[in-house]
């Protein structure tokens, strides 16, 4: 690894609105990392995602996310620290209403984006990243859900994120569909990316070994 943080937390606590579900939280995420999230439902594992990229309060504790500390960080702020991350859901989360292109393309406005030589052109890279080149303008509900989850993760690499946040990204994908996931996001983490996938799928951690590590009766542990 290269011994260069990406994520530190240090007696963190993760709080799902009142409720205390991980305490006294210390891990360290290397740059280009890839770790698995594991645990059952309820476990912390989508509260931990969530603290990491802002969407819940850091309440107790120390976090760096991407160079910046989550501790007291203003809603203002967010955006900045959400720039350098990409984030992955389990259902997708396309506009419904838009071609990929624009999808991608809204994504690249809203974080300060001008040009539309440079927008075209990065959304073409991308595009090809995901093997998805001639979809460009297709609507959502025109793709399967493998091409609709390759669509998410080029949405997730446009602004060439430190991290890439995945939760249950195969949740919804056949089998073969989901290897071909695999190994696009096992990909990205060699290029410098972290990524820190939470799953309940053990046959792709099997084919798939990184480091594991497991939300169990409050607590956060390595899976050796």
């Amino acid at each position: 690894m290269s011994g260069n943080p990406v994520i530190k937390l240090s007696g963190a606590s993760i709080f799902q609105k009142e409720m205390l579900v991980l305490s006294d939280l210390s891990i360290s995420v290397d740059a280009g990392e890839f770790l698995y999230l594991i645990g059952k439902t309820g476990s912390g594992k989508s509260s931990l995602l969530k603290t990491l990229y802002a969407d819940l309060p850091l309440q107790n504790g120390e976090a760096e996310v991407a160079g910046v500390s989550l501790k007291n960080i203003k809603r203002k702020d967010i955006p900045m620290l959400r720039r350098k991350l990409g984030i992955i859901f389990q259902d997708f989360q396309l506009l419904p209403d838009r071609t990929v292109y624009d999808n991608l393309a809204f994504v690249l406005k809203v974080t300060g984006w001008k040009d539309k030589i440079q927008i075209t052109s990065r959304i073409e890279e991308v595009l090809a990243k995901v093997d998805l080149k001639t979809k460009g303008h297709k609507m959502p509900h025109q793709l399967s859900g493998g091409e609709q989850q390759r669509v998410a993760i080029g949405r997730a690499l446009l602004n060439e994120p430190d991290i890439i946040f995945a939760d249950e990204p195969t949740g919804n994908l056949d089998p073969e569909t989901s290897l071909g996931i695999m190994r696009l996001l096992s990909g990205i983490s060699k290029n410098k990316t972290a990524v820190v996938m939470a799953t309940h799928n053990y046959a792709l951690i099997e084919q798939f070994p990184f480091r594991v590590l497991k939300c169990e009766s409050g607590k956060l542990f390595e899976v050796e």
